[in-house]
């Protein structure tokens, strides 16, 4: 395999994983919860316990301006090593300790060849058409409260 090779696969790995993260993040921790625990879970050890912190939030003025310091958010974090040797690593915005822990197990899970196909049929998968479904649903929803103002032409004469 050459290095160009090595890079292509490990760039697909990190989008399969971002893709991952993004679908957990705006699942509910229930829902993540309940399909977890229907798969079974594999044999895991924490690396770093959850735990809530804080980080900056930065902005930019018209999306490409300088940055500025917005704010901080609160943030839960965790990291887990599966018994096979994948390390998965959850964040979540909010207090939600569990929900961070059960995105780093499924980040985990996701990088396994065991585990990958599996989570991403019963676990991802819904979860991403559940997240779908609810924003189409807050589309429609705004959609429906649109007001258009038309400018009418008056002539002279």
């Amino acid at each position: 395999m050459t290095s160009d090779e090595s890079q292509g696969s490990e760039s697909v790995g990190q989008a399969r994983r971002k893709a991952v993260m993004a679908v957990l993040a705006y699942a509910d921790a229930a829902e993540i919860s309940g399909r977890l625990e229907a798969i079974g879970l594999p044999a895991h050890e924490n690396l770093r316990e959850p735990e809530n912190g804080l980080v900056m939030v930065r902005g930019r003025v018209g999306g490409d301006g300088a940055p500025f310091n917005l704010g901080e958010a609160t943030v839960s974090r965790a990291a887990v090593r599966l018994s096979t040797g994948e390390v998965g690593f959850g964040y979540t915005l909010g207090r939600d300790r569990q929900k961070a822990q059960m995105i780093a197990l499924c980040d985990a899970m996701v990088q396994s060849v065991e585990f990958a196909e599996i989570v991403e049929a019963k676990v991802v998968a819904p979860l991403r058409a559940a997240v779908i479904a609810e924003r189409n649903r807050k589309a429609a929803e705004a959609a429906a409260t649109r007001v258009d103002f038309y400018t009418l032409v008056r002539g002279e004469g």
